[in-house]
């Protein structure tokens, strides 16, 4: 048997025990975020968008040369950071194939005018006439005189027809590389040939690049046609509407009806 020990007040009476209770643990919920504030599926998406926008873009300028490529990359770098982070897959996936597509396009572009330029270079005709090769016919002075009268004047017409001004050449260097590459109506590379906007080529180098290139106009409306529907999914009718228009493409209604003939061939 204990004997209870005194308590501070002097008394000897036990006093009850409480058993000891558990610390309680506070749970506090975070605060509701602020109106207007952008919650996490519209911020993920961020680029997702962008590379979505820039892909459009460089989908529209991925003719230009080096420069529809640098937008391009851009619009493919976009597009696989945002599938990395788990961003709309959709938006990433459009923006890094229309980015792809223009990168092709606008290398292949470069490719081709820097080829045909070389090409042009390569085969210049030598348009410098030296005096040595016309005096050399005329030696022989004991020529009858009927036979020396009917031999030179065929000769005099031969330097004339080399002789092509250098801006001609390279503007029909040009007008090739855009109907090979590009697929122009003959209005549509008079323009971008003689364009302030374009090439600045004089009218009528413009004219002689138009008349002496090698490009056969229906199947370049057709080729347009078949872009059109391929990245845009036009309607035929409405195809035919931008192959006519003057702020179109400008090819002929007939060249146009051979295109929505032969669109699904």
């Amino acid at each position: 048997m204990t004997t209870p020990e005194p308590h501070g007040d002097g008394s000897q009476q036990p006093r009850p025990v409480y058993p000891a209770t558990a610390p309680t643990t506070a749970y506090t919920t975070a605060p509701p975020p602020p109106p207007g504030a952008p919650t996490g599926v519209k911020a993920a998406s961020g680029l997702a968008l962008a590379a979505l926008i820039v892909g459009v873009v460089a989908f529209f300028c991925g003719l230009l040369p080096v420069f529809g490529a640098i937008v391009g990359l851009v619009a493919v770098v976009l597009g696989i950071l945002a599938l990395r982070k788990h961003q709309p897959k959709g938006l990433a996936l459009t923006g890094l194939i229309l980015g792809a597509l223009a990168t092709l396009a606008s290398i292949g572009t470069t490719a081709g005018i820097a080829g045909i330029a070389n090409n042009a270079a390569v085969l210049k005709p030598d348009t410098s006439v030296g005096a040595p090769a016309v005096t050399t016919e005329p030696s022989d002075v004991s020529a009858p005189a009927d036979e020396t009268s009917e031999e030179p004047a065929e000769e005099v017409a031969e330097p004339e027809e080399a002789e092509i001004p250098v801006e001609y050449e390279s503007a029909l260097a040009k007008a090739q590389s855009y109907s090979d590459l590009m697929h122009f109506s003959k209005d549509g590379l008079y323009r971008q040939l003689t364009s302030d906007a374009g090439e600045q080529f004089s009218k009528k180098a413009g004219k002689y690049a138009v008349a002496h290139v090698d490009a056969n106009w229906n199947e370049n409306a057709l080729e347009k046609a078949r872009s059109y529907q391929e990245t845009m999914s036009m309607s035929p009718e409405a195809i035919r509407d931008q192959l006519t228009s003057d702020a179109g493409e400008g090819f002929t209604k007939s060249q146009a009806a051979y295109a929505i003939k032969h669109l699904n061939d």
